[in-house]
């Protein structure tokens, strides 16, 4: 199964088209031509802030509204994983969440393959680094939320490795859920 998830809004899914073009390509890469309408689909609940979980594959789709409980993350662990593959977001996230559990006292872990960074468990990542917020151009999942502010040109994909952390003076945090969102103290150990 793989997995789309959405931030609502007061009873608005917010940035529905990003979602749907994710769907389509992860569906197309599986050699399905299967197409669901989300527009058409998603109802979340009228009041308040909810995380919409699209479970789906090429037969199925399943729909589930949680309320949105932000997660605060000031501190982030670099942890190597060059095997790891996440270019589709499935349901399953066994590896991430044991690459998760090496976070030691740290918030959560920043993920390097082959030498370059990409995302934590839970989100894309930017540095700013000369004035200009960089995300890593090969990150384990294309977010929609990156998607969209690499589209508006707040951030830009560059090749980041272990050792720009020490040339940036900002760290954040992007996801559909949280946004764009400084790490309260840019601690990356």
């Amino acid at each position: 199964m793989l997995l789309e998830t959405l931030r609502c809004e007061e009873g608005i899914p917010l940035h529905l088209p990003y979602h749907q073009q994710r769907m389509e390509r992860s569906l197309r890469a599986l050699g399905s031509e299967c197409r669901y309408r989300l527009e058409a689909l998603i109802a979340p609940p009228a009041e308040g802030i909810y995380r919409c979980r699209v479970l789906y594959d090429a037969e199925s789709i399943r729909i589930e509204y949680h309320p949105y409980v932000p997660r605060v993350i000031s501190s982030l662990k670099i942890i190597r994983a060059d095997d790891l593959d996440y270019r589709l977001k499935y349901a399953d996230r066994s590896r991430l969440n044991e690459l998760f559990e090496q976070r030691g006292e740290c918030d959560d872990v920043l993920i390097v393959r082959n030498g370059f960074l990409t995302d934590t468990t839970i989100a894309n990542v930017a540095l700013r680094i000369g004035g200009r917020w960089l995300t890593p151009e090969a990150p384990l999942l294309e977010g929609t939320t990156r998607a969209r502010l690499i589209e508006e040109g707040f951030v830009t994909p560059a090749p980041l490795r272990p050792d720009d952390i020490a040339k940036s003076d900002k760290t954040a945090l992007m996801n559909v859920m949280m946004g764009f969102v400084e790490v309260e103290n840019g601690i990356i150990s």
